[in-house]
Order: C-alpha cells, then sequence, then structure tokens
C-alpha cells in the first residue's frame, strides 16, 4: 500500500536510498564517496529536513519496501512542470510492480495539484532506470546536467500526465 511518509519512516527510507545508490552507481561513484561520505545518518538528517518541503511516499505492505519524493519541479525552464525527486525500490524488492506503482502514484498527485506534466532526473550512466523510465512513458527531453551531488552527468525524462 501506498501511503503518506511519516518521521518515524524516516530511518528506513534512508536505509534504502543509501543501499539503492551503493549497488546502482558502484562502478561510476568514486567508493570514497559512496562508502565515507554518504551514510545512512546524513540521509536520515536530509530526509528529516525535506519532509516539510517535498510529498513523500512509501510502498508500505508489512514494512517499507520503497518511497517516492515529488514536489514542483526544480529546473527554471519547467515552471509549469512537476518532479519525481527521488523513487527507490530496495534492491531485494525490485521487479514486482512496484516501482510502477509508485510512479503511477506520482503522476496522480501531480494531476491533483493541477500539473500535466512531470519530470524527472537519472544518472546517465544508470541505464536500467532509463529502461524502466522508459517503459512507463517517460521520454528524454534533451536536457543534461552534471549532479550538484555526484558531480557526474544525468539526464532528464519527461512525461505527460
Amino acid at each position: 500500500m501506498i501511503r503518506p511518509m511519516l518521521p518515524q519512516d524516516i530511518p528506513r527510507v534512508a536505509e534504502i536510498h543509501v543501499f539503492c545508490q551503493r549497488i546502482s552507481y558502484r562502478n561510476t561513484v568514486p567508493n570514497a564517496f559512496l562508502f565515507g561520505k554518504m551514510s545512512v545518518a546524513t540521509r536520515m538528517k536530509y530526509f528529516a529536513d525535506r519532509l516539510q518541503d517535498d510529498e513523500g511516499f512509501v510502498y508500505d505492505n508489512d514494512f517499507i519496501k520503497a518511497f517516492l519524493t515529488l514536489g514542483p519541479c526544480e529546473d527554471p525552464d519547467k515552471p509549469d512542470s512537476f518532479e519525481v525527486y527521488r523513487i527507490f525500490v530496495d534492491h531485494f524488492f525490485a521487479n514486482q510492480g512496484i516501482g510502477k506503482l509508485l510512479a503511477s502514484h506520482s503522476e496522480a498527485v501531480a494531476r491533483k495539484h493541477g500539473y500535466n506534466e512531470i519530470c524527472l532526473w537519472a544518472l546517465e550512466c544508470n541505464t536500467n532506470a532509463h529502461a524502466f523510465y522508459r517503459k512507463i512513458g517517460y521520454k528524454l527531453d534533451g536536457e543534461r546536467r552534471i549532479s550538484g551531488y555526484f558531480n557526474v552527468p544525468e539526464l532528464r525524462f519527461v512525461k505527460q500526465v
């Protein structure tokens, strides 16, 4: 079941976030960053601070298996778009349709807020994510930037909702 993220969910959300990034970005982002700078404790603080501003949701089926954060698009050229900031499924529960459910939920939230376009950024190296986004109807819009967090290229995907 998808439900709003609560403060008590933050430790599990941070754990999923760190674990998934370490697996997905291991050969792109330096290990010193993934296993040194990035930690569950720093991510817990980050999510606690952002919970006030972003909309957050978890997929909770006896325990949290995935999460989603979203809100108005932060890109200056997309003031009329909604944005998926993060969507992560614990790797132990991948390929069970949870990501697709969360993506559909994000589109419903965007429509509820009056948006008809949703966008997201994915690291250029994360071809698994690219395939997933394409499968559920997202398209590259040609924008590329350097991630401020990892300092590696990322690509923007968009979808009409």
